[in-house]
């Protein structure tokens, strides 16, 4: 089976139904929209952890569902359970406690997995505005949907900053060890 159909060359796409819509429709824009936040945190993945790599993956699943919520008819027919948004707020719980955040606000892109969390926390929060405009048209939507979208954004700002804080720590390890080698080198010489 060939990848294209030519079924979207006059500007329309199908809903889970297969009922055709344009592709201006809001549902298709969120989807598109969740879709790029989805690739963005394929691409921090590839530099992150591997606690966090699983933890985004899992994250990359229910946006996965969410967007079949979304192009689902009537909308909202696969809804996300609270659990979902529970399980984000633990996580971001336990990472908080692990460092201390500055309260201020931050200067971007310290190191690359903190900037690739960064993009995505930033495509979240244009998804989460799309859903907003979408809820006004199809106010059968996936309410607890749109409370994920909003909590996933704060648990990528804060990934972004244990990142930044952990890529400190390593950095400033490397430096004590780099000392600590060229002093007893010095010492061995003498």
């Amino acid at each position: 089976m060939k990848i294209y159909t030519k079924n979207g060359d006059q500007g329309y796409t199908s809903l889970l139904n297969g009922s055709r819509v344009q592709k201006t429709d809001d549902r298709i824009e969120l989807v598109g929209i969740i879709d790029e936040l989805n690739s963005h945190i394929g691409l921090a993945k590839v530099t992150a952890d591997p606690a966090l790599k699983e933890d985004l993956a899992k994250v990359q699943r229910t946006l996965m569902k969410i967007m079949s919520g979304v192009v689902a008819v009537p909308p909202g027919s696969h809804k996300l359970d609270a659990s979902e948004v529970a399980a984000l707020e633990e996580k971001i719980d336990v990472m908080e406690a692990a460092f201390e955040r500055k309260r201020e606000f931050v200067l971007y892109g310290e190191n690359e997995v903190s900037a690739r969390l960064d993009v995505a926390r930033a495509v979240v929060r244009r998804a989460e505005r799309q859903f907003c405009r979408m809820i006004k048209y199809y106010t059968n939507s996936d309410r607890m949907a749109l409370q994920y979208l909003n909590r996933l954004s704060d648990y990528l700002y804060v990934c972004a900053r244990y990142a930044s804080d952990r890529a400190k720590s390593d950095e400033n390890e490397g430096i004590r060890q780099e000392v600590i080698t060229r002093i007893l080198k010095d010492m061995g010489d003498n």
